[in-house]
């Protein structure tokens, strides 16, 4: 399970990923607000370790802002802050938990499989507007109407809808729907995004799938 740890302080940022790696996650760090965000345009993150107080902004409106891009988005605060206060003030801007340093590493564990476990049972959807998608089922809807997706398609609007808002190329399409076994001269993915249009954007008034002309494509709610 892929963690992105966000914590400017190096001694911290390690013991976190070291004690991660041990218990078999796959932490990624980061220093900084821009470092996440950067981090967070390449993919969907199964849980944030925010830290409250980052050289480049303050971790409730980052937290915030998080929130207001990503409704499931799972979050850990943690600062060095315990003032009841400083955690309403975390909570309210979106964060699943808090934990204040210095912290028990057994606590901060139970904590995260809490928070994952609960991930899972409120992430087997995404929507986007009025695009729904069972990702248990594998099957996606639009305004309550089966869209009848191919498997392919489907991982393919997956792919989209786990990046809502970011543009993707089509080289990133290709390694993450289809692996490493495609051609790189291949038009899989005009084809399918073509597929995709009929299906998700087609009978339906406002199209969510955009294509931004020599750079890639977008899903988004408009």
């Amino acid at each position: 399970m892929d963690i992105l740890i966000v914590e400017d302080d190096p001694e911290i940022a390690e013991f976190l990923q070291q004690g991660l790696q041990m218990d078999g996650y796959a932490p990624h760090c980061v220093a900084s607000a821009s470092e996440m965000r950067a981090a967070m345009d390449q993919r969907r993150w199964p849980l944030v370790i925010l830290d409250r107080m980052l050289p480049d902004g303050e971790g409730a409106q980052i937290c915030a802002d998080l929130r207001s891009r990503d409704a499931d988005q799972l979050i850990l605060m943690l600062t060095a802050r315990d003032a009841l206060e400083e955690k309403l003030e975390g909570l309210r801007a979106g964060a699943d938990d808090y934990i204040t340093k210095p912290f028990s590493f057994e606590e901060l564990l139970v904590r995260i499989e809490t928070l994952l476990r609960r991930g899972k049972a409120r992430q087997d959807t995404i929507t986007i507007a009025d695009l729904s998608l069972d990702l248990a089922l594998k099957t996606a809807t639009r305004d309550g109407r089966d869209l009848g997706l191919t498997p392919t398609e489907f991982a393919l609007l997956r792919f989209l809808a786990e990046r809502p808002g970011t543009l993707v190329n089509r080289m990133e399409i290709l390694s993450g729907v289809w692996g490493k076994s495609f051609d790189p001269n291949t038009n899989l993915v005009e084809v399918y995004i073509a597929y995709l249009r009929k299906k998700v954007d087609g009978p339906f008034p406002t199209r969510l799938i955009r294509n931004v002309r020599g750079f890639g494509y977008v899903l988004e709610a408009v």
